[in-house]
């Protein structure tokens, strides 16, 4: 007589032949992989893989794959959309042991690292080289964590995003077959362009395992400046001209005063809690100089109260850390409350009106907002606080979300331009794409993972 074996014990029994104690099923480490930085609820997986090398990801995704058992990857937990939540339970994937740099090419200004290196590890490595790796999302998240969710940033006015930067994968697809994607050079005119299918693909087609990324040389002058307006139309209209002007910003980010008001409390900024523009410019000292020049000129036409200058290192590092806290800072804002943000991006003509209307709405709805963004690219963050204990507060707050989101989808825009999808704007992209263009990505993830084994539940409602 044949006794039917539990199929996720058959898996955890020959997973932990090869891995040993790096397969956990301890509660506390169960805990940490339950969720990410969002709100929705937690789900503990059943165990957890620290994986340190290709070969051990193959053997698991061919175990998983064989016996349908659920595997959510999992890189340093900082998604904002729900991505790294096992929904079905089943194997949390953790790529953070894989930290190896192997090939840094300086003449041809690439790289190939592993998935769990951080973009400030690989900027530390890469310093004594006169390159560095420019996306830059502010939190301290892994390489092969931006791919998957297409992560952008402060940089990306100027270099562009993760699909611009990565030019190559290897990829473990859910059957556990290695594949290579893209490679060296800038461009290629050769079959499918599978390199930019997985990148945005949310662990929902394969597990990156190897990221081949484009460098840049480290510029020969910065400087960094801080610009206030008294309204929040006329801090945006300056970067709408800044940006029809062809002005080459590094980066120019927004905050508004709400924010503002919560960066000075919690990074200690000497600034006043008004709308507030955040510059910097690269390139050589003359460049530098016309450039935020121009941009003083356009900012003193809109009323802006001159530039405040960070040209040091120190200076410059203060300025963008406080950037780069403003959702910590916000949460601190308002104690006992709980924060979501939303994630529009919009045409650059029609930014002024997507960023008002935001504000606009969520006072009519008597929200807590703080609004910031990487407006040079037209995409900005509403941060909107809601008090923990009240039982409406979540949905009160997702309601106002859906309401700037439609905004952005009829000025021809996107419900995320950078964070990804997940769970938490799977109805979005029902509105933007609709369902036949569904049924294509559908289509695709049914292809490359048919028992639907990879991150389940993220991207498409099941």
């Amino acid at each position: 007589m044949t006794i039917d074996t539990n199929p996720l014990d058959t898996v955890l029994a020959a997973a932990r032949a090869f891995l040993g104690d790096r397969l956990s099923t301890n509660a506390a480490i169960r805990e940490q992989h339950s969720k990410g930085e969002d709100a929705n609820p937690p789900v503990l997986p059943d165990a957890v893989a620290f994986v340190e090398t290709t070969e051990e990801v193959s053997r698991l995704l061919a175990l998983c794959n064989t016996h349908g058992i659920a595997v959510t990857p999992f890189g340093a937990g900082t998604s904002l959309e729900g991505h790294v939540v096992p929904v079905q339970r089943g194997i949390s994937l953790d790529l953070s042991r894989m930290t190896q740099v192997l090939e840094v090419n300086a003449e041809d200004m690439d790289c190939l690292v592993e998935p769990g290196v951080s973009r400030h590890q690989l900027n530390d490595y890469l310093r004594d080289q006169g390159l560095f790796f420019p996306v830059d999302p502010g939190s301290h998240c892994s390489l092969g964590g931006m791919v998957a969710t297409r992560a952008s940033g402060t940089n990306a006015v100027r270099y562009g995003t993760m699909r611009e930067a990565t030019l190559g994968l290897e990829v473990v697809l859910a059957d556990g077959r290695v594949i290579q994607t893209g490679g060296r050079t800038r461009k290629s005119a050769n079959g499918y362009d599978l390199t930019r299918l997985f990148v945005g693909s949310e662990g929902t087609l394969g597990v990156v395992t190897k990221v081949r990324l484009r460098l840049q040389g480290i510029p020969e002058a910065t400087t960094a400046a801080v610009c206030q307006f008294d309204s929040l139309q006329a801090a945006v209209e300056t970067v709408i001209m800044t940006m029809q002007a062809g002005i080459p910003v590094a980066r120019i980010e927004l905050a508004d005063a709400d924010q503002m008001r919560a960066s000075i409390a919690y990074s200690k900024l000497a600034f006043e809690p008004m709308p507030t523009l955040f510059l910097e410019f690269h390139g050589s000292p003359s460049a530098v100089r016309e450039q935020a020049e121009a941009v003083e000129a356009l900012a003193n036409e809109m009323g802006g109260r001159g530039f405040a200058w960070a040209e040091d290192a120190e200076a410059r590092g203060k300025l963008w850390k406080a950037r780069h806290d403003a959702w910590w800072a916000a949460n601190a804002l308002y104690p006992g409350c709980r924060g979501i943000t939303t994630d529009v991006c919009v045409p650059i003509s029609r930014l002024a009106e997507a960023i008002v209307h935001a504000k606009e709405t969520a006072v009519e709805m008597g929200q807590n907002t703080c609004i910031v963004g990487h407006v040079g690219d037209g995409n900005f963050h509403c941060v909107i606080l809601f008090p923990s204990d009240d039982p409406t507060g979540l949905e009160r707050a997702w309601e106002l979300d859906r309401r700037i989101v439609a905004r952005g989808l009829a000025l021809g825009g996107t419900c995320s331009g950078e964070h990804g999808i997940g769970l938490g704007k799977r109805e979005f992209l029902v509105e933007e794409h609709g369902a036949e263009v569904l049924d294509v990505m559908r289509g695709l993830k049914h292809s490359l993972d048919p028992k639907g084994i990879l991150n389940p539940g993220k991207l498409f409602f099941n």
